[in-house]
């Protein structure tokens, strides 16, 4: 097991003139199980190649423990990675996949048996190790690989969106799998996905990527809690943050009929370029449903009720009246809102919903950068999504 630190690390490929991953830094503890996660094109998966020696690093550096690995080759690296595809060999069995690695570096036939028949016992794999991978399914396939990891004993696991080829319900169990694996076998890992529902469950920390840019890093709570800008808060959570541009008066946003109170500290960072507006963002979980016509309450037209058993989701039109927002981009849509309801108490499509924004959960960017204004929200025993 080891550190892994990013030093700066950038990645321009020929041609192109924005990095596809810019000074990136982030320190990585030995056994933690970090998740870069961000959207298609953002530069996670670039990243995870720069750490395994199949990208080159165009500037800064890259450690692994107390070793600079910037310019050590792949095999030299002692690094295990798992493929979104499963990369086994069709024409071997299970054992002979997991232990082919260790066969090429020439390692004693009984010590590769006992390393794979341990890692087999680990992913519940003993019962197939003479099969071929064609008499697998997807989820054993991807143990399969992952085993293939374990035996070679790393300093450093990386997982290239391993889930990505499992069915929905499958994806659940597997990933509830691997981080059960990586907690028990303690080896650092990095772990890629654009999946946020997955980072949130699985990393002890996340880092967000966007542009080949690290916007921020932090624990999966703190990712919810306290966004750094309005890209992260719109990004994790599901469903994503209501967020849109509003007018300030007073320390309060104009939020249709009613005024949401700012804290000290967002109205203080104001700047002039921020025009006099903010941008602000409250998740569907951070509103009360309340009586018609009630003092500030928003009214919203339902177009849709999510049902999902434990809870229920609201998707509903917003009313031209809902003040001079500006650049409105509520999960569902430019022109809708998403509310948590009582499953038990569920309205019907074509009627309206009236909510307030519970007071102290409102988060509140600059309009200008994006970037946060307020402290971290007090939200005890508000769920991860």
């Amino acid at each position: 097991m080891a550190t892994v630190t990013y030093d700066n690390a950038t990645r321009i490929y020929p041609g192109t003139e924005r990095p596809a991953v810019d000074n990136l830094n982030i320190d990585i503890a030995d056994g933690e199980f970090l998740v870069l996660v961000g959207p298609s094109g953002c530069g996670k998966s670039t990243s995870l190649r720069m750490l395994a020696g199949l990208e080159d690093i165009d500037q800064g550096a890259i450690w692994v423990g107390d070793r600079d690995v910037t310019h050590v080759q792949p095999k030299d690296r002692d690094i295990a990675m798992v493929f979104q595809s499963y990369a086994l060999y069709p024409h071997m069995s299970v054992a002979d996949n997991m232990g082919f690695a260790l066969k090429i570096a020439k390692v004693d036939k009984a010590e590769i048996r006992q390393r794979v028949e341990a890692a087999a016992k680990i992913l519940d794999l003993t019962e197939y190790l003479d099969r071929k991978p064609k008499a697998l399914s997807g989820g054993q396939r991807q143990r399969v690989a992952m085993g293939r990891a374990i035996v070679r004993q790393p300093q450093v696991f990386l997982m290239d969106e391993p889930l990505s080829n499992l069915d929905a319900k499958l994806r659940v169990q597997t990933r509830t799998q691997i981080a059960a694996l990586q907690r028990r076998l303690g080896t650092t890992t990095v772990y890629v996905t654009h999946d946020q529902v997955e980072a949130l469950t699985m990393g002890d920390r996340i880092a967000v990527l966007k542009d080949g840019v690290l916007q921020q890093v932090g624990t999966p709570r703190d990712m919810y809690d306290a966004p750094a800008n309005v890209f992260v808060a719109g990004f994790i959570g599901s469903p994503a943050m209501n967020i849109g541009t509003y007018q300030v008066h007073d320390g309060q946003a104009q939020v249709g009929r009613g005024k949401v109170k700012l804290d000290r500290e967002a109205v203080a960072h104001l700047k002039a370029e921020d025009k006099n507006h903010v941008v602000l963002g409250f998740r569907p979980e951070s509103l009360d449903r309340v009586a018609p016509n009630s003092e500030g309450a928003i009214p919203i037209a339902v177009d849709v009720v999510e049902e999902l058993g434990s809870d229920a989701f609201v998707y509903g039109e917003v009313p031209n009246e809902f003040g001079e927002a500006q650049d409105l981009h509520f999960s569902a849509g430019d022109s809708q809102m998403i509310v948590r309801i009582d499953p038990r108490d569920v309205p019907k499509k074509g009627d309206t919903v009236w909510v307030t924004i519970r007071e102290g959960e409102q988060h509140v960017f600059s309009a200008a950068t994006g970037e946060r204004l307020s402290s971290e929200v007090k939200t005890e025993g508000s769920p991860v999504k």
